[in-house]
């Protein structure tokens, strides 16, 4: 269900410490609208069919991309940096501290359709979480 009040991102990210742990702040049509709190380093993981945006709130992060031909690239993004990791996409987030707005299709898991190898334990594996 839709929030009927402004959701304030600053405020709803001070309600809530868990390091990659998204929280449904909105949604729009069939996406959600996440926050998300970043620190070390995620999971690699692919979204085999949706894309994924980042919109950097605060400190840093950084999405390394996997190519099919075995070369990767690591793209650094700043407080207001935005960028869509592409459908089919392998990547990894890590943070030395940040947060993050992310846009994806409503049940898109964190930890996408395939991940490799463990999900570390500062990690939530989730659809999102609400608000308290």
């Amino acid at each position: 269900m839709a929030p009927t009040r402004p959701v304030n991102l600053y405020s709803a990210l001070a309600g809530f410490s868990e390091t990659y742990s998204p929280r449904i702040v909105g949604r729009m049509n069939d996406y959600d609208v996440k926050i998300a709190h970043a620190l070390g380093e995620h999971v690699r993981h692919t979204h085999d069919d949706t894309d994924e945006f980042f919109l950097v709130l605060e400190g840093e992060f950084d999405i390394t991309l996997y190519q099919g031909d075995g070369s990767n690239e690591t793209v650094a993004l700043r407080a207001g940096d935005v960028f869509v990791v592409p459908r089919g996409l392998a990547h990894k987030p890590s943070s030395n501290g940040g947060s993050v707005l992310m846009f994806e299709r409503a049940g898109t898991s964190s930890t996408g359709d395939h991940h490799d190898g463990p999900v570390p334990g500062h990690v939530d594996s989730t659809t999102g979480h609400g608000l308290a």
